[in-house]
């Protein structure tokens, strides 16, 4: 991974997007929605307390994690793949299993 994110953030690489409804009807690319859910590619080293000791973060590489329809408005394209940046508090769940 060439990009090492700083304090408490995270870089995600967002799940395939969903391409058919629940009833088996096949959208168009511009009408799926994107995908709440992704891979952790890289975590900073944690976020700076206050006390300036600094909090591990509680997801590492590799973790498939969920996020909000809104989270991760930071995307930076490396090597021809959009990823998305986005601070710890903006994952709701790691997924296990």
């Amino acid at each position: 991974m060439k990009l090492r994110p700083l304090h408490d953030r995270v870089v995600i690489r967002r799940s395939e997007e969903e391409k058919k409804t629940a009833g088996g009807i096949v959208l168009p690319g511009s009408a799926a929605e994107k995908a709440n859910s992704g891979e952790i590619l890289a975590v900073g080293p944690g976020k700076a307390l206050e006390s300036g000791e600094v909090r591990a973060l509680s997801v590492k590489v590799g973790d498939k994690v969920v996020f909000g329809p809104y989270s991760g408005s930071n995307t930076v394209k490396i090597d021809g793949e959009d990823l998305l940046v986005m601070s710890e508090n903006e994952i709701l769940a790691v997924i296990e299993g």
